[in-house]
C-alpha cells in the first residue's frame, strides 16, 4: 500500500473519530469501529493478564530500564521529554542509550532481509545505530524522523533503532557499556521489564472520546494509567479543568506523581543551514508561511501566533509524512504567492525536508523544550532515583 494511501486512510479515520464526517455511511462505519474496539480492547486487557499472572513473563536484562510512553496515539511531545530525561542523565554521570522502534524508518533491504531467513547460520541482525553517542550514523528516512531527532541533539547518547528492545538493550550493554536504557514509546512494550514507568498526557486533549482504537486514539483503556509511577501532563495551562484532570487521574493511580511541564519554544533555526539561529523576536509581525506533518499543528501554529507572527499561508500533512522535493516547490510558491517573508516548520519535520538548490524564501525550524511548570522536586527525585538505583 502506498504511503499516500495510507495517509489518506488515516486521515479519513482520524475525522471520522473526531466527528468531522456524519454522513450515514460514516455513521455506519463508526459502528463497525466501534465494534472492533471492544474485542481490540479485550485483547489488550488479556495480554496484559497475561503478563500479570506470569504467564507471558517480560524480561530484565541487568540494566536499568526507563519507559517513556503514551496511552494515546501521538501529539503528546513525547521527544522533548525524552530529550531533556537523556540529557540531565548523562549530564549526571550515566551512560544513557535510547531505545527507538523507529516508527515508519525505511526498512533493510529485501536482500537483507531473505538472507538473513535463509542463511543456514541464522545470524541474528543487530539493531541500526543510528548514533554511537560521538557521531550521527544514519539519516532520517533509514533511522526515522525522531531517532533522528534525538541523536542530532543529544552528545554521548547512544540511539538504536529495533522492534525488538530486549535485543537492542542487550546490544546497548554489551557494545556500548550502556548502565541506563530509555525506552522511548515504551508503554505497551511489554517484553522489557522497565523500572521506572513514565506516562504522558497531553492536558488540551489527555485521552480524546476514551475509547481505544479504532474508534477512539487510546492504544488501551485508560485504567491502564495506573501501570505508571510519573505521570507528565505536557502543553500545560493551568485552570480548573488541569485539576479536573489530576483527579481523573488520582481516581486511577494514588501512588503516580504528576508533574506538569509545557513546550517552550527556544530559537528559529534555518532548516538548510545548520546551526543558523535567529531569536523568537524576529517573529513578530512577520507574514508567516506555516507547513507542518504532526499530529496536531494546532499547537504548533499557536506558538506562531503567540510570538507575533502572521500566518497568511498554512498546510498540514499526515503525521511522519516524508515530504517530496516538489512539495516543498510547490509550498514555497503558495508562500510567495501569499507575501510571506519567512516558512516556519517544526524540529521534527525540518529532518524529513528533502535539500534544495532553490531558496527564495528563507525557511526555519522552531526549536522548543520542555518547561516543568509544577512537580520539579518530583522531577529531581525522579532523576535522583534512577542515578541510584
Amino acid at each position: 500500500m502506498s504511503s499516500k494511501l495510507n495517509e489518506n486512510l488515516e486521515q479519513y479515520f482520524l475525522e471520522l473519530i473526531i466527528g468531522k464526517r456524519t454522513t450515514p455511511k460514516d455513521q455506519l462505519m463508526l459502528l463497525l469501529l466501534f465494534v472492533i474496539s471492544r474485542f481490540y480492547r479485550a485483547v489488550v486487557q488479556f495480554r496484559m493478564w497475561l503478563y500479570d499472572k506470569r504467564i507471558i513473563r517480560n524480561r530484565a536484562i541487568g540494566c536499568l530500564v526507563v519507559s517513556i510512553g503514551n496511552l494515546s496515539c501521538g501529539g503528546t511531545g513525547k521527544t522533548p521529554v525524552v530529550e531533556v530525561f537523556a540529557k540531565t542523565l548523562s549530564h549526571k554521570g550515566r551512560k544513557v542509550a535510547i531505545l527507538s522502534r523507529g516508527y515508519r524508518s525505511k526498512q533493510r533491504s529485501l536482500w537483507v532481509k531473505l538472507t538473513q531467513k535463509f542463511s543456514s547460520k541464522k545470524m541474528e541482525v543487530p539493531p541500526k545505530v543510528v548514533s554511537d553517542g560521538k557521531n550521527l550514523l544514519l539519516d532520517s528516512a533509514y533511522a526515522g524522523d525522531e531517532p533522528y531527532m534525538l541523536a542530532n541533539n543529544l552528545t554521548d547518547v547512544v540511539v538504536l533503532v529495533d522492534k525488538d528492545r530486549v535485543k537492542a538493550g542487550l546490544y546497548a550493554i554489551d557494545e556500548f557499556g550502556t548502565d541506563t536504557l530509555i525506552m522511548d514509546d515504551g508503554f505497551q512494550y511489554m517484553s522489557l521489564k522497565p523500572h521506572i514507568n513514565i506516562v504522558l498526557v497531553d492536558s488540551t486533549d489527555p485521552f480524546g472520546n476514551h475509547h481505544v482504537l479504532p474508534r477512539g486514539i487510546l492504544r488501551e483503556p485508560v485504567k491502564n494509567i495506573r501501570r505508571a509511577d510519573y505521570v507528565f501532563l505536557t502543553k500545560s495551562a493551568g485552570g480548573k479543568h488541569l485539576r479536573h484532570l489530576k483527579a481523573f487521574i488520582r481516581r486511577h493511580n494514588r501512588r503516580a506523581e504528576i508533574i506538569e511541564c509545557c513546550h517552550k519554544p527556544m530559537y528559529l533555526e534555518k532548516v538548510y543551514k545548520k546551526g543558523e539561529r535567529e531569536p523568537l523576536e524576529m517573529l513578530r509581525g512577520k507574514r508567516v508561511a506555516a507547513l507542518s506533518a504532526i499530529a496536531v499543528p494546532e499547537s504548533f501554529e499557536a506558538f506562531v501566533r503567540q510570538l507575533g507572527g502572521n500566518i497568511v499561508q498554512a498546510q498540514h500533512f499526515a503525521d511522519h509524512h516524508r515530504f517530496t522535493q516538489q512539495e516543498i516547490i510547490d509550498f514555497i510558491n503558495k508562500a510567495k504567492k501569499a507575501n510571506a517573508e519567512m516558512i516556519i516548520t517544526t524540529e521534527k519535520d525540518a529532518v524529513r525536508m528533502p535539500r534544495l538548490e532553490r531558496q527564495d524564501i528563507p525557511v526555519y525550524f522552531m526549536r522548543v523544550e520542555i518547561d516543568i511548570l509544577s512537580g520539579q522536586e518530583s522531577f529531581d527525585q525522579c532523576i535522583s532515583r534512577i542515578c541510584f538505583m
